[in-house]
């Protein structure tokens, strides 16, 4: 697998950029009756595709010219109204609801046959025994290895309906006979809280990477545990976070800040707004906040640093955040597929709105990365350009501005260099986790009965797994220099090894070793 030097620094950004959305549950009064009345445009479409249906010389699947013709016209829109086809609904709303009927494992399929990377903790596989490295060869009957073997397949066989059973035959290596597990499909997390733990004596961490339907109980219990064991300042991780549901966003802030402080300003097209106030006693309003975003951060991310930042709560830390100020609303196109409209905008409590201009197309939109890129605001704050018709002042008096994200309190620089920018994207992409799963494969009793601590503290990753890293991704081929960042290779190899071991948390803990903005806020800590 080779890179390319001029296209590396754009992927992070514009992947993330690219799945941006946002679930809303504003209470806007436009009817159903008002908004599907029929008129003359829509009996046109209508009347056109049933010719190509009946009267076209050729067979047509008209099925997907409805696709293109929706695409189509939610492009002419705004980049963040899409359309959600029947194939990809269940997904897309799996991962919003945050949990799945399952199992319970993370899986590869390696070799022809399906792999557990990890059962997740406390899920259904790992109550009844199964591990990392186990090959699950059959359910209720059913082959699930071979040349023929598809993902898709595989669920289906793994999820279904909530507490039903899975009898399934497992591989284990070392195991003369395969083993044989009964599973009961239950409710399985979609994590958004990647990491929660303690800096130091005082300062607690929580990284979130979405705004899920489960994500602020997954976020109150983690902070309840910090603030237990003795926290009074917190560092709240919104990097890379691409968004999510503007509810969920808000119950965290409320728990930041004083009751009756606003939160949010959503204003749609009619001029019609709704406000959002803190409402009840939060857990950390005394305590001392400080919370991370940068050019990956993306509307409720955005809300929730926009919102801090207006009501003088915390220091935000780091870079310029995506800028998206647009609310969409999930409506069903009635066979199964989806459109999430945009049907407002958001503005902070100064009432800055921070979405950026997309009046030159999708493309020119998500291609804003390369720009602030070359325009070098990645590595200085004096090269964002703001505008003084856009400045805002804070009730405290701290002037802050709109027109295209949040602007931090304090900026940290990015290392843009190629060879950086590359391998923290194969760290988190997947790609150094499945040469790490290979890893283990041939090594796995090295770590048996390993404790976190232990590891962290006694492991160390060699110099020769790190150049055979190398070899595996073909960085020598694609004429990418290593070499001064082979401590940060180590780390990377060293999380990806922690992950499937230990979990997401492991793995957060150990990359922000050395982090430019955890040591940021350890510096202002100090002063």
């Amino acid at each position: 697998m080779g890179f390319q030097k001029k296209y590396v620094p754009l992927i992070v950004g514009v992947a993330v950029a690219a799945g941006v959305f946002i679930g809303s549950k504003l209470n806007f009064n436009d009817t159903t009756e008002k908004i599907f009345a029929t008129n003359s445009k829509k009996d046109k479409l209508n009347r056109l595709i049933d010719y190509i249906d009946y009267e076209y010389v050729d067979n047509v699947n008209t099925d997907s010219i409805v696709d293109v013709t929706v695409n189509g016209i939610l492009e002419n829109l705004d980049p963040h109204s899409v359309y959600i086809p029947v194939d990809d609904y269940e997904e897309n709303a799996d991962d919003m609801r945050g949990n799945f009927v399952g199992i319970g494992i993370s899986f590869y399929t390696y070799n022809d046959s399906i792999a557990v990377i990890r059962a997740i903790e406390g899920g259904p596989a790992a109550k009844v025994g199964i591990k990392g490295g186990d090959r699950i060869l059959y359910a209720d009957g059913k082959k699930l290895f071979g040349e023929n073997l598809e993902r898709d397949s595989i669920t289906a066989y793994l999820k279904g309906e909530i507490n039903t059973k899975v009898d399934l035959k497992v591989y284990r290596e070392g195991e003369e006979q395969l083993l044989d597990f009964r599973v009961k499909r239950k409710e399985v997390p979609l994590v958004s809280v990647d990491a929660s733990y303690k800096l130091t004596d005082d300062i607690g961490y929580i990284k979130i990477n979405r705004f899920s339907e489960t994500t602020y109980n997954e976020f109150k219990k983690a902070l309840e545990a910090l603030t237990d064991d003795g926290i009074s300042k917190l560092v709240l991780d919104l990097r890379n976070n691409p968004g999510g549901y503007i509810s969920t966003a808000e119950r965290i802030i409320d728990e930041f800040l004083e009751d009756d402080k606003l939160i949010l300003i959503t204003r749609n097209k009619s001029g019609e707004e709704n406000r959002t106030y803190a409402t009840r006693r939060g857990e950390f309003e005394d305590g001392k906040l400080y919370v991370l975003i940068n050019e990956n951060s993306a509307s409720a991310s955005e809300i929730v640093a926009g919102a801090l930042q207006d009501n003088d709560k915390g220091t935000i830390i780091g870079r310029r955040s995506f800028g998206k100020g647009l609310v969409q609303r999930e409506m069903s196109l009635g066979d199964g597929s989806a459109v999430r409209l945009t049907i407002a905008r958001y503005y902070t409590p100064t009432g800055r709105s921070i979405q950026k201009p997309y009046g030159n197309g999708n493309e020119a939109y998500y291609k804003d990365y390369e720009k602030r890129y070359k325009n070098g605001e990645l590595r200085n704050v004096d090269s964002i350009k703001v505008a003084d018709s856009l400045k805002f002042v804070t009730p405290k008096g701290k002037v802050v501005y709109g027109g295209g994200g949040i602007i931090p309190d304090v900026f940290v620089s990015k290392d843009t260099s190629v060879e950086n920018e590359t391998l923290q994207y194969l760290s988190r992409s997947g790609f150094m986790s499945y040469f790490i799963f290979e890893y283990l494969e041939k090594n796995r009793k090295v770590f048996e009965g390993m404790t976190f601590k232990d590891f962290v503290d006694n492991y160390n990753i060699e110099n020769a797994l790190a150049e055979d890293f190398i070899v595996y991704s073909r960085f020598n081929e694609a004429q990418i220099d290593m070499s001064e960042y082979s401590e940060e290779l180590k780390k990377a190899l060293k999380a990806n090894i922690a992950q499937q071991l230990f979990g997401p948390n492991a793995y957060e803990h150990i990359l922000n070793e050395g982090d430019l903005m955890l040591s940021k806020v350890l510096e202002l800590e100090s002063k």
